[in-house]
């Protein structure tokens, strides 16, 4: 395997098999095969989760756009007048005339386990039967972005649901890291980017997480942070029921790159210099902004303790290259990377993340880099 690749595209989707079947029939595409949680496996093969935007070819029917929904007895469509709606974002679009900010997407998205080996440098399998779709009206726009985490013998996959009703953090466990469970919801609305600690500490979970909000207060004009969405730390001691810790966690700085956001990537693994994760931070740019990943360090005994914080110095950038034989399928105007998942692979880490919010990138890291 070379240090950087992309080892899942949209094309590698078989959508014959999609759960949208079961009530879609109109044509539809892969807007995006992205964003994958990542494990291993009791095999020693490596599964990646991969979140599948899957979005209709003609969203627009004369007067009316589309969105896709979840129901129980399968996948429908809801349709709203173009007259009352704001197309600029490809991802979604705006009603108007509402006394807050409602948003639908153009697209339904689903997850994918796909089996690679133990190097991560070939896919093994793509386990369609264990494909993870809605299940309840508080997910029926989607289910999104998984990071996985094992604590023991047992794996929690945390995953964004998307409805109406709510924009929730589920979980899903699994005994073998394939099959998963759902076990309901475990932070409510709006709370996005969880991630499991890959270990107890003093006997407890650990996580980040990274609440959003329509409001920020400001910090003092000589404090070195902006305000804006930040990474926090919770405990909990069961992984179902958590307590948001007092302690700051990553915030957005002033005048670096990640100062409009950052928010969480991979579940940090402990390293013996203390739990070591990447985050994503993302520069102002046009309407989605320029994504980046960096590195923190907490204590190993006291994660609330940062050891180190290195936002002036990406650790990954988006790669226009690897995304040159794909790029009639890019929709988003800016560089993204997206890291969601890291294994120690004794002398390098392997990376994975989702690029352009169009396909799998797998990514090796020597270990000189995190010092």
């Amino acid at each position: 395997m070379s240090d950087d690749q992309l080892i899942f595209r949209p094309d590698d989707v078989d959508l014959s098999r999609s759960p949208l079947r079961r009530g879609i029939s109109e044509p539809t595409y892969v807007l995006g095969a992205f964003n994958p949680g990542m494990t291993r496996l009791p095999s020693g093969n490596i599964l990646l989760m991969v979140r599948v935007a899957e979005a209709l070819n003609d969203p627009v029917d004369g007067t009316h756009v589309r969105a896709i929904r979840w129901t129980p007895g399968g996948y429908v469509l809801d349709r709203y007048p173009l007259s009352a709606v704001d197309m600029n974002d490809p991802r979604q679009f705006a009603i108007r005339g509402s006394a807050h900010r409602i948003l639908a997407l153009t697209s339904l998205s689903w997850l994918l386990p796909v089996e690679l080996s133990a190097d991560g440098s070939a896919i093994v399998a793509v386990h369609y039967d264990k494909a993870i779709e809605p299940a309840a009206t508080w997910q029926d726009y989607g289910v999104e972005d998984a990071r996985i985490s094992r604590v023991g013998d047992t794996w929690y996959m945390t995953t964004c649901s998307v409805s109406a009703e709510r924009h929730s953090t589920t979980l899903h466990i699994s005994e073998n890291g394939l099959d998963y469970r759902l076990a309901g919801i475990i932070l409510d609305h709006q709370n996005k980017d969880m991630l499991f600690f890959e270990g107890l500490v003093d006997g407890r979970f650990m996580a980040l997480t990274r609440p959003l909000g329509e409001v920020y207060f400001a910090y003092p004009g000589d404090s070195p942070f902006v305000g804006g969405p930040s990474i926090n730390f919770a405990t909990s001691p069961d992984g179902l029921h958590w307590k948001p810790l007092e302690a700051p966690g990553i915030r957005a700085r002033k005048d670096s790159v990640s100062a409009m956001k950052v928010g969480g990537g991979t579940p940090p693994i402990l390293t013996e210099r203390g739990w070591l994760t990447l985050y994503h931070g993302v520069e102002r740019r046009e309407s989605v902004g320029i994504y980046r990943s960096f590195w923190a360090l907490f204590d190993a005994a006291e994660p609330t303790r940062i050891l180190h914080l290195a936002d002036d110095q990406p650790i990954l950038e988006a790669a226009p290259e690897l995304t040159d034989s794909i790029a009639h399928q890019m929709y988003l105007p800016t560089p993204v990377v997206f890291s969601t998942g890291m294994i120690d692979m004794h002398d390098h880490y392997l990376v994975a993340s989702g690029e352009a919010d169009l396909a799998c990138r797998m990514t090796r890291l020597a270990k000189r880099l995190f010092t």
